[in-house]
């Protein structure tokens, strides 16, 4: 944060008499980008994408850009706790939070062409994941064989654990390839799994969410048709092209980890992982969240709906709303609501439980059809989205002195890569000065175990063809 001088000097130019009290500007947000970022962000891409969402008055505004940084509007605000996502009012804000920004910003030609972005980035980060990983996966094999001989790991390492993603890494390969397939074929066809595109957040974090405090209480953020309004994500680093129900599986996953924890920030939690009820409650409502224009009287231009994440066609929002800066929602929904999840062609295998319509209460059978879609849609990505940051923390991790002379002389290690680390998740809530305290490696680790529970609950393994030492660790949801 950039705070102005408590004192600023007065006009020399105005008399004596006329020197009012000079206003203080307001506070901004400095960003500052570590070294060689590169290795995960694009970071005109990203600027491309806040650009964007500036247009749309999404998230804080852009104030200015330079080499290495960029500074952004400061907002009067708190970041979320791990414990605020539970609570049933605030899970049900985000909701809607999300629901606005998926049908808010209009995907571009390119990024719909180009698939999901959660497949982009698992093929993108390989050429430094396979250097580091093949690496750590020979420097297990040698702990292995001298039986724990060749160092002294302390409990807390990832060597204590086998290897980073369970397996060696051309078996984690297959398997992700296996879950890539699979869910493409639940779609039918290219066509119909880029029609179930939006624009996503994908790291919907407690970190990346902020509750504005009103500047006083005639705010029309206390009204309480606005009290979702108070919400505001930030951090679109991660920002593109994914299927809804990824981004919701992702914040789902996102209940699971505690980023302050003392003893295991890294870890993954799986045992407080939503359940299906509070996951229903999110899902239900997000698909009843019916975003509006400022003014009743603009209606939007309706395209049909023949996808998924059509958006209206909006015009110019009048500056005079008081509300509008924190309007993700400036749309009046005067046909149903896109049947978002449809795309999907079957059900999941973990989606056969009983989740009937009459079980879920007595709402709109369409509206509850949603719901269950996106339900299935949920589980049906949620391991290509953990194997995405299974590859994130490869990329990230540091390694120390004597492991980095020990794998150059093998595999190669890209030294130069893994130390590319950009704004983790702890730095995101603002401890920057912690980041290599983080385990990248047990965080990596632990949520390849959550992926090997999906893979299972999926049907595309049986638990008992698994490594022993595997079956024992995997999270199964």
């Amino acid at each position: 944060m950039v705070s102005p001088p408590t004192e600023l000097p007065q006009d020399p130019s105005a008399s004596p008499s006329m020197m009012p009290l000079r206003k203080l500007p307001p506070k901004l947000l400095l960003r500052v980008y570590g070294p060689q970022v590169e290795a995960l962000i694009d970071r005109e891409t990203e600027l491309a994408v806040l650009r964007r969402l500036a247009r749309k008055r999404i998230g804080p505004r852009l104030l200015g850009t330079f080499q290495n940084g960029r500074f952004e509007e400061f907002l009067n605000a708190i970041t979320l706790r791990p414990q605020n996502l539970r609570e049933a009012e605030t899970s049900r804000q985000i909701a809607k939070r999300m629901r606005e920004l998926h049908e808010g910003i209009d995907l571009l030609p390119a990024e719909r062409l180009g698939g999901p972005a959660v497949f982009n980035n698992w093929d993108k980060w390989q050429e430094t994941v396979k250097q580091n990983i093949k690496a750590l996966d020979k420097k297990y094999n040698a702990f292995k064989a001298s039986g724990g001989a060749a160092g002294s790991p302390t409990p807390d390492t990832w060597m204590t654990n086998g290897y980073v993603c369970g397996v060696e890494w051309p078996v984690f390969c297959d398997m992700v390839k296996k879950h890539r397939e699979y869910v493409k074929k639940a779609y039918g066809s290219k066509q119909r799994l880029q029609e179930a595109l939006a624009f996503c957040h994908n790291d919907t974090q407690y970190g990346n969410i902020l509750r504005i405090e009103p500047d006083n209480q005639k705010s029309p953020l206390l009204q309480p048709a606005n009290k979702h309004k108070q919400l505001a994500v930030i951090d679109f680093e991660y920002a593109a092209a994914n299927v809804p129900g990824l981004d919701i599986a992702n914040h789902f996953t996102e209940w699971a980890y505690n980023y302050h924890d003392p003893a295991a920030p890294y870890k993954c939690n799986a045992e407080v992982y939503p359940t299906r009820e509070e996951q229903l409650r999110f899902i239900r409502a997000y698909v009843e969240h019916q975003p509006q224009f400022p003014h009743s009287g603009t209606t939007p231009r309706m395209t049909p709906l023949d996808s998924l994440t059509n958006t209206p066609h909006l015009g110019p929002i009048s500056s005079a709303a008081s509300i509008v800066d924190f309007m993700l929602d400036a749309r009046s929904v005067t046909a149903p609501a896109p049947a978002v999840g449809a795309g999907i062609v079957g059900l999941t295998s973990a989606s056969k439980e009983d989740l009937s319509l009459g079980s879920l209460g007595t709402r709109d059978e369409e509206s509850e059809i949603r719901v269950k879609e996106l339900y299935d849609e949920s589980i049906l990505w949620r391991a290509a989205n953990s194997a995405q940051w299974v590859a994130w923390g490869i990329v990230q991790a540091k390694v120390s002195a004597s492991e980095e002379d020990n794998l150059a002389k093998g595999e190669g290690l890209n030294v130069s890569a893994a130390a590319a680390v950009e704004e983790e998740k702890k730095s995101e809530n603002g401890e920057e000065d912690d980041d290599e305290a983080f385990d990248y490696l047990g965080y990596a680790q632990d949520r390849a175990m959550f992926f090997w529970g999906d893979c299972v609950v999926l049907g595309l393994v049986k638990k008992e063809d698994l490594p022993e030492s595997l079956q024992k660790r995997i999270k199964i949801i």
